[in-house]
């Protein structure tokens, strides 16, 4: 069998499944949001540049590429994520814009049937095409492709166990390789250099270092928790919790308001529909709670805020006392710490950090962030940080520090763009 016949035909397999599945989207809560968009009932605009990201993490690098964009010609460009969250990220993005020259738009990521994609890309008609970290879908780059568009790869990063999922169809995925990745460390190149080749692998700075010092509550006079919180009760954030560690979660809760029963803790679920399942779990362990949505005067002492609405995380980190960030408990690879960081706060995270590990194991060594074995030494470094709070400018400075270092990425990226956009 040719490989061209090979991979004609496994697009033609997925084309059609994509076929039969689409109409069952509609009916998937997240997915359902900007449908229209998703299936080209509706049109994107015409953009040269199209930024595809994922979710919330990569708009938010987006956000620092469009923020540091310089042309001196009008360009337009296209901001595209698969998630509410993330759109709305980009939207925000777009009144950061410092180049009168730039025209930016959002839209909903579409649905990567090829033959959706394809009419998709013809009415972007885009030059150069962005995927910001790991983004890849194979009707997305089969269409780019067809199209002569130049697609790149900035802020690369793939893990082991994705590289060995792709090796399976290594040459279907090397006929579909994008023109240029940039990885953010040596391993990442290597495993993106054994998927597409050492030629198309190069090593940049991570963007995500240079998020560290920007204020995301810029725009708000005030921190709009500090009322709903009140001002004696510490507050401790239980940040970005992942499904598969619910359960070790729930024995934090209990031991620390039994330890300490005039706490507020505030937890947010990676996930918004989980929200459901905490709140049965948390009527079930007999803990007082209420949503964040249901708010409207101070919190009570010894209870939990459940949040169950997106953004306010950051708000959070601002007023809390100590915080621990999620997806780390058991192996999910972690969750973003360095948001906690950027409010002063030392983050206590579970021992499986593997997706963050390009920030440097020096990072724990510095005391920057409190690396627990279990769920019980999590919940003793959180009551060690209610009673004796590590110094919030203290943290900032010797943060800033450790990330001055590494910080660069936004530049190299802008610049790399602006190339090629010249041409």
């Amino acid at each position: 069998m040719s490989s061209d016949f090979f991979i004609k035909a496994a697009f033609s397999v997925y084309n059609t499944c994509w076929k039969i599945i689409i109409p069952l989207l509609h009916l998937n809560n997240r997915l359902s949001e900007g449908f229209l968009q998703r299936t080209l009932k509706e049109e994107p605009p015409k953009a040269e540049l199209w930024i595809q990201a994922a979710s919330a993490g990569e708009s938010y690098l987006a956000t620092e590429i469009l923020k540091n964009l310089k042309f001196n010609r009008p360009i337009t460009i296209l901001l595209t994520s698969g998630t509410k969250q993330g759109l709305d990220i980009l939207e925000r993005s777009i009144k950061q814009i410092n180049d009168k020259h730039i025209i930016a738009r959002t839209f909903f990521f579409f649905f990567d049937q090829p033959g959706l994609m394809e009419k998709a890309v013809k009415i972007i008609s885009p030059k150069i095409t962005v995927l910001l970290e790991s983004e890849m879908w194979p009707g997305h780059l089969l269409a780019l492709k067809k199209s002569g568009c130049k697609t790149i790869i900035i802020n690369g990063r793939i893990t082991g166990k994705s590289l060995k999922k792709y090796l399976l169809c290594k040459l279907f995925w090397n006929y579909l390789k994008p023109d240029k990745i940039y990885a953010i460390s040596e391993n990442d190149a290597r495993r993106f250099a054994t998927l597409f080749g050492n030629e198309s692998t190069e090593v940049m700075p991570n963007i995500k270092f240079d998020r560290f010092g920007s204020n995301d509550l810029e725009s708000f006079i005030k921190n709009p928790l500090e009322e709903l919180l009140g001002q004696n009760a510490p507050f401790v954030v239980l940040g970005s919790v992942r499904k598969k560690e619910e359960s070790l979660l729930e024995k934090i809760i209990l031991d620390i308001l039994k330890r300490n029963p005039d706490i507020i803790i505030g937890l947010f679920p990676r996930h918004v529909h989980r929200v459901k399942h905490w709140g049965k779990a948390l009527k079930r362990m007999n803990i007082r709670w209420t949503l964040r949505t249901d708010i409207i005067k101070p919190v009570s002492k010894g209870s939990v805020v459940l949040w169950d609405t997106f953004g306010e995380l950051i708000h959070a980190y601002e007023v809390a006392k100590t915080a621990f960030v999620g997806g780390s408990l058991v192996p999910l690879g972690g969750q973003n710490f360095i948001e906690a960081l950027n409010y002063g706060i030392v983050p206590v995270i579970g021992p499986y950090w593997d997706n963050f590990s390009w920030v440097g194991r020096e990072i724990a060594e510095q005391g920057l962030i409190r690396v627990a074995k279990n769920w019980q030494e999590t919940a003793d470094i959180l009551i060690e940080q209610i009673i004796n709070q590590p110094s919030r400018e203290k943290t900032k400075s010797a943060a800033s520090q450790y990330f001055k270092r590494r910080q660069g990425g936004t530049v190299f990226a802008c610049k790399v763009i602006a190339d090629l956009l010249r041409f």
